[in-house]
């Protein structure tokens, strides 16, 4: 994990981005996804982004891609899990689950000229089939600001879990 300052805003394409800025975002990207609007999600993206959840042994500076983990998704596999999640198909979340996000402790760091880093904390709650799980982490994103408003270009959740409940599944974004 890059070291994340808590910073009040970045100067990224020649424009200030704020962290009130950046809040409205994650918290209508949680509102978005508690009320499964997966177009309104997947407008959020920047194409060719990535989305991506690391086993819960991710230990800070491994690759995903080599570790392993549960999502690893590039631009394709994103349109591909949003069509499924859409679908019928998903027998998993067919009806949907309920979801209540809280995303808190944002933080921002420059990244390179044309994007910057976000680090959050968050609580995913789950109802479904008479359970209740609740998960918790940190998302450590790349955002890109276009003249349409930040665009993901990696987004990535981090379970703080030691590993994850029997029954616990990930058929939804967390």
């Amino acid at each position: 994990m890059t070291t994340i300052t808590n910073t009040h805003s970045v100067q990224c394409q020649g424009r200030v981005v704020t962290r009130p800025e950046v809040e409205d975002f994650l918290y209508a990207e949680a509102d978005i996804l508690d009320h499964w609007n997966y177009d309104g999600w997947l407008a959020l993206f920047e194409p060719g982004a990535r989305y991506e959840i690391p086993t819960t042994d991710y230990r800070p500076g491994w690759s995903p891609h080599e570790t392993g983990s549960f999502v690893d998704d590039d631009w394709d596999l994103i349109l591909a899990r949003v069509k499924r999640l859409k679908s019928r198909k998903a027998h998993a979340e067919n009806p949907h689950s309920r979801t209540h996000r809280l995303v808190s402790n944002v933080r921002l760091s420059q990244h390179t000229e044309d994007s910057f880093r976000v680090a959050a904390s968050f609580v995913v709650h789950r109802a479904r089939d008479g359970h209740f799980d609740a998960y918790v982490g940190w998302y450590e994103h790349v955002l890109v600001p276009t003249e349409d408003g930040l665009r993901f270009r990696l987004r990535r959740s981090i379970l703080g879990h030691e590993s994850l409940a029997a029954g616990a599944r990930l058929s939804f974004i967390l």
